[in-house]
């Protein structure tokens, strides 16, 4: 059977990388976003030009655009959601981290209590 400290200490680097999962998944929503604002203003721009097709498929540009923005709307709120479970795997994880220090700390504060307790039944046992 594994000592709880063991199993503390896998906990820990489970919520890490749990708490990294999340920080990847905002930073992806988060580009993912900034991609579909530029390809808005792309189109936008293209529908301004003289040279353009748009003149002959307007209700197809805008489309194209209330899309990209209809996009951009749902990976900001995507974003909003990982960064909540940041904020929550960031607080598990510091809780666990605890956790592993006080049992760590207790576990070499017992070991050192033993030793010293040996160190004086040998010293008894020489007198």
């Amino acid at each position: 059977m594994t000592s709880r400290k063991d199993r503390l200490k896998k906990l820990v680097k489970v919520q890490e990388q749990l708490k990294a999962l999340h920080e990847t998944r905002h930073a992806g929503f988060l580009s993912a976003a900034a991609a579909a604002v530029s390809e808005a203003k792309e189109l936008v721009g293209h529908f301004d030009a003289d040279s353009s097709l748009a003149g002959l498929f307007p209700e197809l540009y805008h489309r194209r655009i209330a899309n990209a923005l209809a996009r951009q709307k749902q990976n900001l709120e995507s974003a909003r959601q990982e960064a909540a479970l940041i904020a929550t795997a960031t607080a598990r994880t510091n809780m666990v981290e605890r956790a592993y220090k006080d049992v760590r700390r207790r576990d070499e504060r017992e070991r050192s209590d033993r030793e010293r307790l040996d160190l004086i039944a040998q010293k008894r046992g020489y007198e």
